[in-house]
């Protein structure tokens, strides 16, 4: 399961997501308001460990600005306040749990898991963008009409996942690397637009009318529908 860590403090938020991959969790760092707002929005996170004083934007902000945009992730709020305003101000905008600095490690670790027990029972089983449907459990790629299947693992289904959840919105070549890839990989730009091709393939084989487009020295999108390319 994948977790977002923002908090400015770089080395408190080092030593989380240390603690969190013992746990076998995959975590992303971002210690800027405005850039941890920009990676939560692309809704791959299953659950949000959000600071509240973040320098360009608060944590408050971006809390709102998540359950606007329907972002379902699981949020945990980190504050050094511990006033009864501030905790209601973030369980009222959509804050899942909401724990006190200075505190434990293995009482965050501890609040962590129970917040994934929860969401796990809330999990879809499929995605589903235009006629294209992905099953997350079998692996499977379908159309919903014609009833055609293909099946689609590892890093395929990684991007594919990605690039559903942010469908009609172009997605960069560096970004979709990254997140799937990783940084201290050995494999460069050119496996992306490789494993691309195979997806665009698998997309035309089950002869789905959603498309898979690049975007000069941009990166891609899954078009929906016709709907303008949205940045």
């Amino acid at each position: 399961m994948k977790i977002l860590i923002i908090e400015d403090e770089f080395n408190l938020a080092d030593a989380i997501a240390s603690m969190l991959k013992k746990e076998k969790y995959c975590v992303e760092i971002k210690t800027d308001g405005e850039e941890g707002l920009d990676e939560a929005l692309t809704d791959i996170y299953d659950l949000i460990i959000l600071d509240v004083m973040l320098p360009h934007k608060n944590g408050f902000e971006i809390l709102k600005e998540l359950r606007d945009e329907k972002i379902n992730s699981k949020i945990l709020m980190l504050t050094a306040k511990s006033t009864i305003d501030d905790k209601l101000n973030g369980f009222n905008n959509g804050a899942d749990d909401y724990l006190t600095k200075p505190f434990h490690m293995d009482e965050l670790i501890a609040r962590v898991n129970v917040q994934l027990r929860k969401s796990k029972v809330n999990i879809l089983d499929t995605i589903k963008v235009g006629d294209l449907s992905l099953d997350i459990k079998s692996m499977e790629l379908s159309t919903i009409d014609a009833g055609h299947k293909v099946k689609i693992i590892g890093k395929e289904f990684q991007l594919l996942e990605l690039l559903m959840h942010n469908y009609n919105h172009v997605m960069e070549k560096e970004q979709l690397f990254v997140k799937v890839w990783g940084y201290d990989t050995e494999c460069d730009i050119n496996t992306l637009e490789a494993y691309i091709s195979f997806i665009r393939k698998k997309i035309k084989t089950i002869n789905s009318k959603v498309n898979l487009k690049a975007i000069r020295n941009m990166g891609y999108i899954l078009e929906v529908n016709d709907e303008k390319i949205k940045n």
